[in-house]
């Protein structure tokens, strides 16, 4: 999830194909066209919190607990804690970087022996794989040049209260442990932290810190439900979540705010469950005054007086639409075929006929939008 811009990108989901039964809908102008403008409403997937409008539930009065209620409907307050893994996407290399200082140690993932790390003239340590990567190799960096000291079977990590990690686009503070770890053929790096450090360091790259404080804390269990939901549902997996708006925004230590930290603190271990389980708390930037039914029993479709509804406007091209459908030809009108319901203009598009010189194709809505780049499915042909 991105800083008021939830976008949990959809499996594409595949032309439907040629249609061939006539149905009502709404066209763009009949004439042949290069251009086709929208004009739209919300920003994101609109399923469970919208961000805006927790802000303006919190402004009206709401506390925090009235406002995930709202949004998750059928959810209890529980609790959760331990560790989460998150893989940190910047390193895109096998190696693990970080800066040496003092407390500095390193272990064999799953063991609880570590060795410590102290060398004069040490600016770097690092973790790299042997080519057939079954063996840790830890290296330290003296004036510029590495030494090998020790080789750990499997998985290593470095262990300290805070470690700065470099990769090839700079350097960045974590709390936790930094992971070497293996998949497939190559390695990840993995940060394993408390989870109310991980929230910590979600919420303000998710969620302006100067926003209301009753904003902040539903942010807060927010982000913490989806944390521990995806940690129950990946069992067997290397990670639990990643950095980016594929799971949630995650910054480390220099994504943590006073005013966010402090909604950290007031909602301690509390997440939103259902089934006695965490619940799946989608969230988005603005969901254009109506939230849309979601995977499970409490992201329901439902008006939202709170939403301020954040509009927009785009232009889609001829050659956009060429591209991603190559089998159309040339693309020369789109027609909305079916909208959910609810909203707005009838809401949110379900399907959208590109109709080209070739082929005409029906798209679903959330394909459309990956796409093209939309902000929403909650769109208009103008």
């Amino acid at each position: 999830m991105r800083a008021l811009s939830r976008t949990l990108v959809t499996v594409l989901a595949a032309v439907l194909g040629l249609v061939v039964a006539p149905v009502a809908v709404e066209s763009s102008p009949a004439t042949a066209a290069t251009s086709f403008p929208l004009s739209g409403r919300g920003w994101g997937h609109g399923h469970g919190m919208s961000q805006y409008g927790a802000q303006g539930a919190a402004t009206r009065g709401l506390t925090y607990r009235q406002i995930v209620n709202f949004y998750y409907p059928g959810t209890k307050v529980g609790t959760a804690g331990g560790a989460i893994r998150v893989l940190l996407t910047k390193e895109t290399r096998d190696v693990l970087v970080v800066g040496a200082q003092s407390g500095l140690s390193v272990r064999a993932t799953g063991s609880t022996t570590s060795y410590p790390l102290a060398r004069t003239g040490a600016t770097h340590w690092m973790i790299a794989p042997t080519p057939d990567n079954a063996t840790s190799r830890v290296w330290v960096a003296v004036k510029g040049t590495w030494t090998l000291v020790r080789q750990i079977k499997g998985q290593a990590e470095f262990v300290a209260p805070t470690l700065r990690l470099y990769t090839p686009s700079g350097s960045a503070l974590y709390r936790g442990t930094l992971r070497s770890s293996v998949t497939g053929a190559h390695r990840d790096v993995v940060n394993v932290v408390p989870l109310e450090y991980y929230v910590r360091g979600v919420i303000a790259r998710e969620m302006p810190s100067l926003w209301h404080a009753q904003a902040l804390r539903a942010q807060a269990v927010a982000a913490r439900s989806y944390a521990a939901f995806e940690r129950g549902s990946r069992t067997g997996a290397r990670y639990d979540v990643d950095d980016t708006t594929r799971s949630q925004v995650y910054g480390g230590v220099a994504a943590e705010t006073t005013q966010t930290n402090a909604a950290v603190t007031a909602t301690r271990t509390e997440v939103r469950s259902y089934g006695g389980q965490p619940a799946f708390t989608q969230f988005s930037s603005s969901n254009g005054g109506w939230t849309t039914q979601g995977s499970r029993p409490y992201l329901v479709a439902r008006a939202d007086l709170y939403d301020p509804v954040r509009t927009w406007t785009d232009t889609v091209t001829s050659a956009e639409l060429e591209k991603a459908w190559p089998s159309l030809g040339t693309a020369t009108r789109l027609q909305v075929v079916k909208r959910d319901g609810h909203g707005a203009g009838g809401g949110r598009v379900v399907t959208i006929r590109v109709i080209g010189t070739k082929r005409t194709i029906d798209v679903a809505g959330d394909t459309f939008r990956s796409y093209l780049g939309l902000k929403s499915t909650f769109f208009f042909l103008t």
